[in-house]
């Protein structure tokens, strides 16, 4: 790409000045140092931190960096971010490509509904709002009346609300306020005929379910202590901290429980996960009518459950002796193990969820990763199948059990969510709300192809691009994936994804070992001793473009978030020569020391831990933090973390920016975009999240060689 380099440098100097100018007032902190006021590579202080693990000496110049809030930390990120803004505000067409993104982002959207006694309660957000808000809409044919606006609780908009709990009657609901995505929230009760909060006042925590009774005399809900989570009862008018511990003693913080209660209110369901993965777990339920016992359903066998009722019914969905799942029923009843009925025996379809609606079982599978939504009577009778229109997402049926009426949604790489209106009883269906943006979709494709990993596996992978696209290596690919923790990824809609087909990319998302694309045998053979096996997915993925003439190295990019975002770690450190672009979001990449930090313990049951020298060997084999080595010709790499993020500690991109910016060899920059008020769990308001989206899509295409 040829550029003004006079231009440039004027633009630069430019851009650093107010930069600097705008850190100062904002936050206080001293100016950025010149090297980043000038366009070069920030340089970072090393005070090398030395530590022997099981016979293994370790040193981490960046360990000052885990500090979050010191002021020699704040000052790093704030120089870090100048730097970043400096080169990417710079780049030509930058404009024109924010206006794309805009078209993609600012568009109307509104989610599908909980219904409760003829009222329909639902997320809607206009094109040019930065939050979605809640909304009332009494009867299908009524207006839409405004609940609960997030956008006046934040002057910079950073405040989102999410809907918990609504009564049977809607007239009573639990929302809950969160803060620039950080993973605490703070639950609020909401009388919807005053249009009123209630006084009651619960504490900024970590909930896991909140559910209110019919007779709406209480709740039940889950939140974490520092002993562990707990399940509490809170009667209504009440002072919240006279709430009583009614389950959880005895768990600690590793562990994660839910609650739920029925719909009619009379059991009260309690799920004890053992680690995020749900690699096993523990079922128990009260009889609340009869006020019985807390008493266990199953909490003895190492596999996962995952309960609801309906009526005096249990219906699980366990991958107990089925790694592809199926359906039990327990009579809650008799609820003794040896009278378990099986009512969806386990197939060759991987049974992804299920709710119960419309006195039926709405069962979301995946098949080869294709997803399929059918329903059955509760005996196990087949009922009918739900088609989505094309391949892509669809998700499970939202209802309830003494009502036909349910709704779902679709959407693809390129087409963004259908919400439906389903009839249970006939299969009658009718469009509740549709997003659009200006994408000709016909003129695009989404297949699905299959390549060969190291070891001799298949893997499925979906591919999204225009139609008649020519095979002469020269396409830029941006390709994803996860493989982690059982979750399966389908083709759903996504802005980047949008972007990159409309200007004649390829988007790819390959369906890795790790995640539950076909069941738990497949989560299990990405996990812990056999982590590789995804790295070694990723990477067989990214030859397998290049082998059949999608790209080539510089043209191909990779991203990832999270666990993706370790994924993608892991594959610029063991194959820098693949890739000419990576994103890496809110990643993980310390995994010597990842378990120490926020809830990551809950992650042990996936990775393992540097506490177990077994388990050390293949961690420290493949670290992210601890392959990088100087002299090495890196990608070019953006990584992105914030302070908000309260799941995957920031250190981890902290450091690794630190620790490529000292050892590359490539020219390529390695920049950070650090936000300062944004987290994992989203709750960034859609002006930053374009402005987000035009500095990644800048920075990939400025990479890729290839002009935005």
């Amino acid at each position: 790409m040829r550029i003004n380099t006079s231009l440039i440098l004027l633009i630069s100097v430019l851009l650093s000045i107010v930069a600097a100018a705008r850190a100062l007032q904002e936050t206080g902190s001293p100016s950025p140092s010149p090297s980043s006021a000038s366009g070069q590579q920030p340089k970072t202080r090393t005070a090398d931190v030395k530590a022997v693990l099981h016979g293994v000496e370790i040193t981490d110049p960046y360990r000052w960096l885990e500090d979050q809030k010191s002021s020699e930390t704040r000052a790093w990120i704030d120089e870090q971010n100048t730097h970043t803004d400096a080169l990417l505000t710079k780049q030509p067409g930058r404009e024109e490509l924010k206006q794309q993104v805009k078209a993609l982002i600012e568009i109307d959207s509104m989610g599908p509904p909980r219904v409760g006694n003829d009222r329909y309660f639902f997320f809607k957000r206009q094109a040019l709002q930065d939050q979605a808000m809640l909304y009332l809409r009494k009867g299908l044919e009524g207006k839409d009346e405004l609940l609960i606006d997030p956008l006046a609780m934040s002057p910079d908009h950073t405040v989102t609300v999410n809907l918990n709990s609504i009564s049977r009657d809607g007239t009573l609901l639990v929302y809950s306020v969160r803060h620039g995505g950080a993973d605490e929230i703070t639950p609020r009760l909401f009388d919807v005929d005053s249009r009123a909060d209630l006084p009651d006042r619960f504490p900024e925590a970590r909930y896991f379910g909140v559910s209110v009774l019919p007779d709406k005399s209480g709740l039940y809900f889950t939140r974490l202590t520092a002993d562990g989570p707990r399940v509490y009862f809170h009667k209504i008018g009440v002072e919240p901290s006279t709430d009583v511990e009614v389950f959880g003693k005895g768990y600690g913080s590793e562990k994660i429980i839910s609650c739920s209660v029925s719909e009619d209110g009379h059991y009260l369901v309690v799920t004890v996960l053992h680690g995020s993965a749900a690699d096993r777990s523990e079922l128990y339920v009260q009889d609340l009518a009869r006020k019985g016992p807390i008493v266990p359903i199953v909490n003895d066998v190492p596999a996962a459950f995952f309960g609801a009722i309906a009526d005096d019914r249990m219906f699980l969905r366990t991958n107990w002796k089925a790694p592809k799942w199926r359906i039990m029923e327990v009579n809650l009843k008799e609820p003794a193990r040896d009278k378990w009925r099986e009512v969806v025996p386990a197939t060759k379809a991987v049974i992804e969820d299920l709710s119960l609606v419309g006195g039926k079982l709405a069962v979301h599978t995946t098949e080869n990763v294709i997803p399929r939504l059918k329903l059955f009577e509760p005996s196990g009778k087949f009922v009918r199948e739900v088609i989505p229109p094309a391949i892509g997402t669809i998700s499970g049926l939202l209802g309830r059990w003494g009502s036909t009426e349910a709704f779902y949604s679709t959407s693809s790489f390129h087409v963004p969510v259908t919400n439906y209106r389903f009839d249970v009883a006939t299969g009658k269906q009718t469009v509740w709300s549709q997003s659009k943006v200006p994408v000709e979709a016909e003129k695009y494709e989404v297949k699905q192809v299959w390549y060969t990993s190291k070891d001799g596996t298949k893997i499925p992978m979906f591919l999204g691009h225009a139609k008649g696209l020519k095979l002469d290596g020269s396409n830029p690919v941006f390709l994803t994936g996860y493989g982690g923790f059982n979750v399966t990824r389908t083709p759903d809609y996504n802005p980047l994804a949008a972007a990159w087909m409309v200007r004649g990319g390829v988007y790819a998302v390959a369906n890795l070992r790790g995640g539950g694309e076909f069941g738990e045998e497949w989560h299990h053979a990405g996990m812990l001793d056999k982590k590789q096996n995804v790295f070694d997915d990723f990477i067989g993925a990214a030859e397998w473009l290049i082998q059949n003439h999608y790209t080539e190295p510089s043209r191909l990019a990779i991203g990832g978030s999270s666990n993706g975002g370790l994924l993608v770690g892991a594959a610029l450190t063991q194959r820098p020569d693949l890739f000419g672009a990576v994103l890496c979001g809110y990643p993980l990449l310390d995994m010597v020391r990842y378990h120490k930090f926020l809830v990551a313990k809950y992650w042990v049951p996936e990775y393992g831990s540097s506490d177990d020298p077994e388990q050390f060997k293949y961690i420290y084999a493949y670290s992210p933090y601890h392959r990088v080595r100087p002299g090495t010709k890196y990608p070019a790499v953006l990584l992105i973390s914030g302070d908000s993020d309260t799941r995957v500690d920031p250190l981890h991109a902290r450091k690794m920016t630190a620790l490529l910016q000292a050892a590359t060899a490539s020219g390529r920059p390695v920049l950070l975009h650090y936000d300062t008020k944004a987290g994992h769990s989203g709750g960034t308001p859609v002006s930053k999240q374009i402005e987000n989206l035009t500095d990644e899509l800048t920075f990939l295409f400025w990479q890729l060689d290839r002009q935005p």
